[in-house]
Parts: structure tokens; C-alpha cells; sequence
């Protein structure tokens, strides 16, 4: 066993007092040992009329021990209760894996708007973006807030990790991209190009990682960056408004963007591949699936969906190869601000401004599920683990939540 000097320095007193608390002379005999030994414990024992240092150990060992007793019945108990989850005929004998109220953690520290949110791909962590100019880091299931970091002077409008988490980008208002280090926390680089808000990017999955980089903005283009020169290696400009939202598949084939023109561009590597209308009024959020090929899919065609979300109200389901709508969701009640594919294949997660959070069934083109009240404002953000049963969502009313799925 391994201890600090702080803690042997404890053990040899309270062993020390205890000899001398014993009667006879062998137990006053090896406290003289002792104390030769290390001169330092009549400084260190307690006084006569205090708990003495062992009794203390002692007793604390004993109350964690009970405590853990009671955390095993509990975990018992809740068990036996939620044993028949999962194991219906409407399940197929497993867990659907969607969010529940209430929320598992709510996450307070911001002072504006948040307006991003993004789930570590590796570690229980989840990053915020704000109208603050900060990006804040925090542990989503313990709900402790890690880091702050601060290097943008507006809005934190997106946030994406790299495949390995190594690395996290953000974009904001300020006209700049940043990369963190996420073992430092520090900027290793900020990107400029862009003459407008920069309102989303994220990291194209390849093999190198960490290499390329996808943005749009206000200024009605989309660039892409080589992050190890820094420099932007081609710039489309196929939209004529606003470009607000951007999605990548699993492989980086295909790159979706849409915005203020309502129209949704398919790019496979700097060319355009087509386009879809249909929306009817601004996009503001598209997701393709983020699970890879090798993963076991119940509809393989999944791979090909793309979803998007907008202010028509209505959350669309695409087909990114034939290029046609297969079905469209008009259940909120206000603005559909984000959208998420479930990493199944099989759900549609979508949040907006009626405060919701619904769940769509694709087979059965249901909602299936609705929180009614996810947050008390509008609800800006959703990101989703494609592996671990965690989701989270960001607010205007400047609040992460942390949803567990079942």
C-alpha cells in the first residue's frame, strides 16, 4: 500500500496512541519503540480528552461500510423494479434507448444563452457553447463543471470533437475558428476567412482524424480547412443566403449544408452532388447518422437518411441517395431548432422553441415520445453519444440538462 506522508504520519499516531491507551508494560514498551522511531507523534497524537486519531479511522471505516450496504439493497431494490423494462412485445426484448424525464443532471454556469452542445466521444464529458463568448466542459454524470475556456469575444455558435476527442473546434460570431487541445485545454490555432458569423462546422471523419475541417456562415459560404497549414483549402458558394447548419455521414462522403434559402446542398468532396426542397421556411439544423458501416443496424438503409429541422415546424426524413423526402413530422408547436438521428437508425430526437423534446418512430412515422417541458425557454441544441445512453440539450434559459435513456 502506497500512502502520503500525511497519511502515515496519521496512522503512526493513532497506532502510537493506542499503545499508550493499553495496559501493561509490553503495549508501553513498543509505544517507546515507536515513538523513537518517529519523534514527531506526541506533536501529532490528540489529547487526552479528544477522540483519539485510530478510534476516528475506525469509526469512519465502519459509517462507509454501512453506507455501503445501503447503496447495495437500494441498487437491489431498484432492479427488482425496473427488472421487466426492455422485455416487452412493443420492445423485441430490448431497450429502445430514448430519453426520459426528468432530467439526470441540470448544468448551471453560464451567463447567456446556450446555443451549442456536444458530447465527448470517448469520455462522460459535454461542452457548451454560449452567447457568453465561453465554452464551458463538464462531467455529465457526476454533473461537476471541469473548465471554462475563453479565447472568443461573441457567441459560441458550434462545437464538434475529432473521432478520437483529441482535439475540440468551435466557431462564433467573432469570425474566428478555434482549436483546443482537449489534454491542455488550449487553443492551438484560430482560423479566418470568413467575412460574417461563422454558425457551425465540424471535424470530416477520415483516417487522418484530425486533418479537415467543414464550416458555413452568414456569408453565404462553406469552407473547407487543412488544419495542419491552417489554411482554407476550397470555398463553395452554392447557397445565396445565410448557410446556418452542416452535417457529415459516418465516412465524410457526403457533406450536407441548408440554411436561410431553405434549400438542403449535398457535396461530395468540393462538388456539389444535388439538392432537396421541399422545406418551407429556414433550416435550422440537418444530422446524418453518426454510426459507422460495421455497426449492426435493423435498416442498413440508415446509413443514407439525412434529417433536418426548420422553421416550417416540421422535421423531415431524407433519403441522401435517391434525393427524395420518405417522411415528414409536423408535431411541435413552434420553430424545430435541432435534430439528431438516433444511432440505431430507427428514431428521430428532435427539440425547438415549444420547449420540447419529441422522439419519431421512422417505421411507424409516430411520435412516440414527447418531454414536454424540457427546459423553461427554448430549447437551442441536442447531441446524442452514439454509443453511450446520455443525451443533452442547451437553452436559452442558460442551462445544460443531461437526459439518460431507457
Amino acid at each position: 500500500m502506497v500512502l502520503t506522508d500525511k497519511q502515515r504520519s496519521d496512522l503512526h499516531a493513532g497506532i502510537y496512541e493506542y499503545l499508550l491507551s493499553r495496559p501493561g508494560d509490553d503495549f508501553a514498551l513498543a509505544a517507546s519503540a515507536l515513538l523513537e522511531a518517529d519523534p514527531k507523534l506526541n506533536i501529532l497524537s490528540s489529547p487526552s480528552n479528544t477522540t483519539p486519531l485510530l478510534e476516528k479511522k475506525w469509526t469512519a471505516v465502519s459509517r462507509l461500510q454501512k453506507k455501503v450496504l445501503e447503496l447495495e439493497r437500494n441498487a437491489a431494490q431498484t432492479g427488482k423494479i425496473y427488472a421487466h423494462r426492455g422485455e416487452g412485445k412493443l420492445s423485441g426484448g430490448k431497450r429502445k434507448m430514448l430519453p426520459r424525464p426528468p432530467a439526470a443532471q441540470c448544468l448551471r454556469g453560464h451567463s447567456g444563452n446556450v446555443t451549442c452542445v456536444e458530447v465527448h466521444p470517448v469520455y462522460t464529458v459535454v461542452c457548451s457553447g454560449s452567447e457568453d463568448a465561453t465554452i464551458k466542459v463538464w462531467d455529465h454524470e457526476s454533473a461537476e463543471y471541469i473548465k471554462t475556456l475563453k479565447g472568443h469575444t461573441s457567441t459560441v455558435h458550434s462545437l464538434s470533437f475529432n473521432l478520437s476527442g483529441t482535439y475540440l473546434s468551435s466557431s462564433s460570431s467573432d469570425l474566428s475558428i478555434k482549436i483546443w487541445d482537449f489534454k491542455t485545454y488550449a487553443c492551438v490555432r484560430t482560423l479566418r476567412g470568413h467575412e460574417h458569423t461563422i454558425s457551425a462546422l465540424l471535424f470530416v471523419p477520415s483516417q487522418e482524424d484530425t486533418n479537415h475541417l467543414v464550416s458555413c456562415s452568414r456569408d453565404t459560404t462553406v469552407k473547407f480547412w487543412d488544419l495542419e497549414t491552417g489554411f482554407c483549402t476550397n470555398t463553395t458558394s452554392h447557397h445565396n443566403d445565410w448557410v446556418r447548419c452542416i452535417s457529415c455521414k459516418y465516412d465524410g462522403s457526403m457533406i450536407a449544408t441548408s440554411g436561410n434559402d431553405s434549400v438542403i446542398i449535398l457535396h461530395k468532396g468540393f462538388k456539389k452532388y444535388g439538392e432537396l426542397r421541399g422545406c418551407e421556411q429556414v433550416v435550422e439544423s440537418l444530422a446524418f447518422l453518426t454510426t459507422t458501416r460495421d455497426a449492426s443496424l435493423s435498416n442498413p438503409s440508415a446509413h443514407d437518411y439525412l434529417v433536418s429541422g426548420g422553421r416550417d415546424r416540421c422535421v423531415r426524413l431524407w433519403n441522401s441517395q435517391s434525393m427524395e423526402c420518405l417522411s415528414s413530422f409536423s408535431f411541435h408547436e413552434n420553430w424545430v431548432r435541432s435534430v439528431v438521428l438516433h444511432p440505431s437508425g430507427n428514431y428521430i430526437i428532435s427539440a425547438g422553441d415549444d420547449r420540447s423534446i419529441r422522439v419519431f418512430d421512422i417505421k411507424t412515422n409516430r411520435c412516440i415520445r414527447t418531454i414536454e417541458v424540457a427546459h423553461e425557454h427554448f430549447v437551442t441544441s441536442l447531441s446524442i453519444h452514439h454509443t453511450l445512453p446520455i443525451i443533452v440539450s442547451g437553452s436559452v434559459d442558460n442551462t445544460v440538462k443531461c437526459w439518460l435513456l431507457d
